[in-house]
């Protein structure tokens, strides 16, 4: 069956002419004349049978109607381009796959390792996307998902990878002369702002005393935690698969013990077992699941 759908010059014609709100300057940037411009419009309008703008001499406004279809146009007009995009970015002789992530985990932990990738598979490009959230992974264009493990992802094939284990770090300064002497109590303290709870169960699990632990400076993501306590701001309670290169050289230190109880585990997720996925994502999973385990043997 055909579909009833305006041409693209009309929509585009359409688009330009209300981001700009003037057939004129539509015409410049699509190279044009105003009156073909004005032809394109003409047709849109006989074709939806719907007056889109208000023409005011050599003024137009866009009427109520105008204004919700020029937001769905653009949507589609800039979805369309960046798909376009994106098959054309493909390579000839190779494949990609799209992966949703957690970004702190992305930044802090999977980007480092993903050159020895590119070195074993050169010909598969791996694109990254940030999501927060748990989501369906059927029919969201992802190929698989590394996200915590959690109900939502019931049905889908999970796959244990990492264990985050949280520890307090800050900058060496921060402990004056002899690190550990200084109390937890008295060093002001950072927040991930998901985890608000998470110093009242650290000093809950560890015996400290902490006589606030809800006061202090709160952040989005764990990177810009790390980055504060970098910064000496204060003292963050971080995963510490995120931290072992800044503790290692010295530019963070952790005197405290490890909050056992206040963990989650990081998965792979997929829609189908790694057998029966595509050739492209079974050498991805495989790759992960082994840099997993090398990074963390007990999983």
């Amino acid at each position: 069956m055909r579909r009833k759908i305006p041409s693209n010059s009309a929509l585009m014609a359409f688009e330009a002419s209300a981001r700009h709100g003037s057939f004129a300057r539509a015409a410049d940037e699509l190279a044009l004349t105003e009156g073909a411009i004005s032809r394109q419009i003409g047709r849109l309008e006989a074709f939806l049978g719907v007056t889109l703008f208000e023409r005011v001499g050599n003024r137009v406004r866009l009427l109520p109607n105008g204004e919700r279809y020029a937001v769905q146009v653009r949507e589609s007009l800039d979805r369309l381009e960046r798909d376009s995009q994106y098959l054309m970015g493909q390579p000839s002789d190779g494949a990609s796959i799209d992966v949703a992530t957690i970004p702190t985990f992305a930044v802090r932990w999977l980007i480092p390792r993903l050159a020895r990738f590119r070195e074993k598979h050169p010909n598969i490009i791996v694109h990254l996307t940030e999501r927060m959230e748990p989501f369906v992974l059927a029919g969201s264009g992802f190929d698989a998902a590394i996200h915590f493990e959690h109900p939502a992802w019931t049905g889908m094939r999970t796959h244990r990878l990492l264990h985050e284990t949280l520890v307090p770090v800050c900058h060496p300064a921060l402990l004056g002369k002899g690190e550990g002497t200084v109390s937890l109590d008295v060093l002001p303290l950072l927040h991930r702002r998901q985890n608000p709870d998470a110093w009242q169960r650290y000093a809950q699990e560890t015996g400290i005393m902490l006589t606030n632990p809800a006061v202090g400076a709160r952040y989005d993501l764990h990177a810009m935690q790390i980055e504060a306590a970098l910064a000496g701001l204060g003292v963050a309670l971080v995963p510490r698969l995120y931290i072992e290169t800044e503790l290692a050289e010295g530019r963070l230190a952790a005197p405290w013990p490890d909050g056992e109880s206040i963990s989650k585990t990081f998965c792979l997720v997929l829609p189908e077992p790694i057998r029966l996925s595509d050739a492209p994502i079974q050498v991805f999973a495989n790759w992960l699941i082994n840099e997993a385990r090398s990074s963390n043997p007990m999983l």
